[in-house]
């Protein structure tokens, strides 16, 4: 008998927004009675092979016992989906609970038949696969493990929409019917699958507000001037390819022109299709503005007016509908409160923002969420970029998006859009939130490895989120989120002028081999600046040669050929000041012949970068950004390959084309500390791509018991009742001894501690544990504080405890406040601490740094992304800047660093094996000469939190 769905809570948390294959977008739900017309009227316009396909017969309509039972859900036995587009279906999904034989069942039985029906206009589209991948999260959190289907053969669409999820599966024939069985826990494969398919959704997305072929403004007065006016100049004046359309309901009905384009009063009144539109209304017709464009197929928006959440919680209730709006249409929006997108691509040509001319054409994209700083950018890259209007310079543009509120298109979607973007090189970031910090770390990992990703983040300190940008809250300082960033590969800069410094660059150079730098110059004073930068930034500065400043160009090109062709140097700084007279006038005024003498030079060895700082040397920067012609097949104009240049390693196999020649710029710094600051960085960047083509692991410990672990965790949860009233849950942190049993399952040992609330008792723990012992108080005002005097140390006897047990409750009060307790001696060694931290936003992070209050004010810790691999744990251990203490810093004995390495690793498995361990805190951790000996730890539990990185793709909730 069918329970009625509405007997059952409804899932609202089901629901959610999904990017399709070809970019639009599809809003996933569950089917309700109420859906029963929608159900009919989809069916109707499914063919009859489609049709066939699902039911294996001819079926031409649904009978009202079907739209029942397709319309009637328990939400748990029972569940069907919808993906719709406009508020109409336009594919469905169920599945049915079953037991061993096939028939219809409730818990605790765990298998499920499951059945897709995809209206023949949106097959293609990926509705499937994506709808696949919802039904499956759905039926876990049921207590579902794995689905059935029966496909028949011809059906071949369908088979390959199951067997290309990456679940671990069976098939068999039978009865000229295919039956398929998988398991439903995500696997490497599938969720490497479900990553690829949201890499290609996610940017093709964004192509289609970046390369439209038609674009209509929205809002375009008569009158010069105005917003939507000066848009609509600025998309012709960059010479877009496309069509362009002005839209305003104030344009006579008969029609007209502006500007010498058609104007409309209406988007609907438009005949041709409008791939983009650009909103320049106020914020109180724009829902009227989107409704047209939705039914009109727009598939994008930027939407340029404000008046949303940057002005409150009205104006955020007003954004999140214009949101939810498009998103029913199947439209993506950047924006609101939006400066616009560009993209210079000589097919393309758009300049749909406010900008007031189109950049040069290169190979650095940006992305912002700042109008302010992307002019800024915008501007700081026309004018340190060099070269002529208009030839194309790989400091130059490739694309550019402001996105304002960024209540959709985020930075996220446009970092998938550049990872596999011919036309970008570099891509160059400002964000002032980080939206969801786990996908980005992973999306940046990627995007890294395959070319540099440069960001800068604003209101960092402050801990204010920017009224306009809805984000989640991250616990976790800056220090920490920036050690993330750059474990992900991410070149993390702090100001804007770094941000263009960095990026010009790594757009006009190759990546360093090594730390090695050559300095030379006309200048001593500045070749000392520079080998002092050199070593601020942890560099390797040769000693600075010194030409004189009787050097003419010919002998700065010989001295930089020099240096570039010596193996013992990877990167050269070259210093310049204008050449003066006996009479105090410069002979040389312009520093055009000094640029094509290092461009020659370089042009001897290109695979070594050259940066230059110069001192009011006219003409010297655009010398240096001119290539060495502008001709057909010269290197300003051949095209730079897709992925920025590798570094350097293994030749390449003898039938291996070589790379595409690439126009090299030399960029030019008024400063030495910029130059070398960008060097810098480029040198961590490469070392990073090196380490990144060789992975770390996640080591498999023999001895861990991770079954084991898991019932301790069911058992402690249970036994501590970890829900709160209302049902939150809430963390138990465990006692003592369960914390060492929990903890010795992962081969982590805590060395015993006894309670001495008397001297007797204490005396009698020194008995057990065996002498030499220490003394120390656990009080919460002195605990990990040996600085306070609240420990004593190398007791050998009784005489020795009871007399440090009389100065302790002498000086610090009675043992019933200090808590004091009975240990025994470790080897001498260096006092580190271990922790954990689950962060609802980022995820777990692992920090290890020495422990005491020096370390902790200097904010010197490391942290990592967990799970750690073996590099990870070996780079956090030497990235601290008292590492030197470990290893025999000022004569003192190198500890066992290996030991404490894999004390890294098993607390990352710990954690990763368990999401139900929610902190861990291991401190003090003695390192000595040999091995390692755990003092002090604590475990908190609670129920798991929800992973989003594990479920299935959605769009952030609105």
């Amino acid at each position: 008998m069918d329970t009625p769905s509405d007997q059952h809570a409804y899932p609202a948390h089901w629901e959610a927004d999904v990017v399709l294959r070809d970019g639009g977008t599809a809003r996933i739900r569950p089917i309700t009675a109420d859906d029963a017309d929608r159900l009919v009227s989809f069916y109707e316009q499914v063919s009859d092979e489609s049709k066939y396909y699902r039911f294996f017969a001819p079926y031409p309509r649904l009978s009202a016992k079907d739209v029942r039972r397709f319309t009637h859900h328990d939400h748990v036995d029972r569940v069907g989906l919808a993906a719709t587009v406009g508020g109409e279906f336009i594919a469905t999904v169920r599945y049915d609970r079953v037991d061993g034989r096939g028939m219809p069942a409730s818990a605790p039985a765990d298998e499920a038949e499951v059945a897709f029906l995809v209206q023949d206009a949106h097959q293609g589209r990926g509705v499937a696969s994506a709808l696949l991948e919802h039904i499956a999260a759905v039926a876990r959190e049921r207590g579902i493990r794995r689905f059935t289907a029966e496909v028949l053969p011809a059906n071949t669409k369908m088979i390959k929409v199951f067997t290309d999820a990456g679940y671990q599966q069976k098939r068999s024939f039978e009865d000229g019917v295919v039956r398929l069985e998988f398991g439903l826990e995500p696997t490497d494969r599938s969720l490497a699958v479900q990553h690829a398919r949201e890499q290609r959704a996610e940017a093709r997305s964004v192509q289609r507000l970046l390369a439209p072929g038609s674009v209509a403004v929205v809002g375009v007065g008569r009158a010069l001037g105005g917003v939507g006016r000066s848009i609509l100049r600025n998309i012709l004046d960059a010479g877009f390819t496309g069509t362009v359309y002005a839209v305003n309901q104030g344009f006579p009905e008969t029609g007209d022109t502006l500007d010498g384009v058609r104007a409309h009063r209406f988007v609907r009144d438009i005949a041709e299709p409008v791939d983009l539109a650009v909103i320049a209304v106020p914020a109180d017709r724009v829902p009227e503005a989107v409704a047209e464009c939705g039914e009109h197929g727009v598939q994008g928006l930027v939407v340029i007016s404000a008046g949303y959440a940057e002005q409150g919680p009205e104006g955020r209730e007003r954004q999140r509908a214009l949101i939810r709006q498009a998103r029913s249409y199947g439209m993506r929006v950047i924006g609101p409160n939006a400066f616009g997108v560009i993209n210079t691509t000589p097919g393309i040509r758009l300049n749909a923002s406010l900008a007031p001319e189109l950049p040069v054409p290169g190979r650095v994209g940006l992305f912002t969420q700042s109008g302010a700083i992307g002019i800024a950018l915008l501007s700081a890259l026309h004018r340190d970029g060099g070269g002529a209007d208009g030839v194309p310079n790989p400091a130059g543009v490739s694309t550019f998006v402001s996105a304002g509120n960024r209540a959709d298109v985020s930075g996220n979607d446009v970092m998938q859009y550049w990872y596999d973007d011919p036309h970008t090189d570099v891509a160059l970031m400002y964000l002032e939130t980080i939206g969801n910090p786990r996908k980005f770390a992973r999306l940046a990992r990627r995007t890294a490895a395959a070319k540099p990703l440069v960001v800068v983040q604003g209101a960092r300190h402050s801990g204010i989120t920017p009224t306009g940008h809805p984000a989640p809250v991250t616990r976790l300082p800056y220090a920490t989120v920036s050690a993330l960033l750059r474990q992900a590969g991410v070149i993390r800069v702090d100001t804007v002028t770094e941000l263009v410094d960095v990026g010009l660059l790594l757009a006009g150079q190759p990546l360093p081999a090594g730390p090695r730098v050559a300095i030379l110059g006309n200048s001593e004073s500045l070749g000392l600046l520079s080998y002092d930068a050199c070593l601020s930034e942890g560099l390797r500065p040769l000693p600075p040669r010194d030409l004189t400043t009787d050097a003419t160009p010919e002998d700065f090109r010989d001295a930089l050929a020099a240096a570039l062709a010596d193996d013992g140097c990877d990167a050269v700084v070259v210093t310049a000041i204008p050449w003066v007279g006996a009479d105090g006038v410069p002979e040389r005024p312009d520093g055009e012949a000094l640029g094509a003498a290092l461009r020659a030079a370089h042009a001897t060895a290109p695979d070594k970068p050259v940066v230059v700082v110069h001192v009011e040397l006219g003409g010297l920067a655009e010398a240096l950004s001119a290539a060495a012609g502008t001709g057909p097949g010269s290197p300003a104009t051949q095209r730079v390959p897709v992925r920025p240049p590798a570094v350097p390693g293994p030749a390449a196999a003898d039938d291996e084309a070589p790379p595409a020649p690439r126009a090299r710029r030399i960029p030019a710094y008024p400063a030495a500390e910029r130059a070398v600051r960008a060097l810098g960085e480029a040198v961590r960047y490469a070392q990073w791509r090196r380490e990144a083509q060789r992975p770390g692991g996640v080591p498999e410990y023999e001895d861990i018991d991770e079954r084991g672990a898991a019932a301790d965790i069911v058992r402690l949860l249970a036994a501590a009742g970890t829900t709160a009233p209302g049902g939150t849950p809430r963390a138990h942190t465990l006692g003592a001894e369960d914390t060492r049993a929990l903890l010795g399952r992962y081969g982590i040992d805590v060395r015993p501690t006894l309670p001495a609330p008397d001297p007797d008792t204490a005396v009698r723990a020194a008995a057990a544990l065996g002498y030499p012992v220490a003394l120390k108080t656990t009080a919460p005002h002195l605990r990990h504080r040996a600085d306070l005097g609240g420990v004593r140390l190398d007791l050998a006897d009784e005489t020795q405890l009871r007399q440090a047990y009389a100065e302790l409750t002498g000086l610090f009060g009675a043992p019933a406040e200090l808590r004091p307790v009975v240990q025994p001696m470790a080897p001498r060694g260096v006092d580190t601490v271990v922790r954990t931290v689950i962060d609802p936003a980022a995820g777990a992070v692992l920090t290890f740094g020495l422990a005491g209050a020096p370390s902790e004010l200097l904010g010197d810790t490391a942290h990592r992304l967990i799970p750690v691999t073996d590099r990870d744990a070996t780079a956090m251990v030497r990235s601290i800047r008292t590492a030197p203490l470990l290893f025999g810093w000022r004569g003192s004995a190198p500890v066992d660093t290996p030991a404490l390495e894999e004390l890294l690793q098993r607390v990352s498995r710990l954690v990763d094996d368990h999401p139900e361990v929610v902190d861990v805190r291991l401190e003090p951790v003695v390192v000595a000469p040999r091995g390692v000996s755990l003092l002090g730890a604590s475990v908190r539990l609670a129920p798991p939190p929800a992973r989003d990185d594990l479920g299935p793709r959605t769009l952030p909730a609105y």
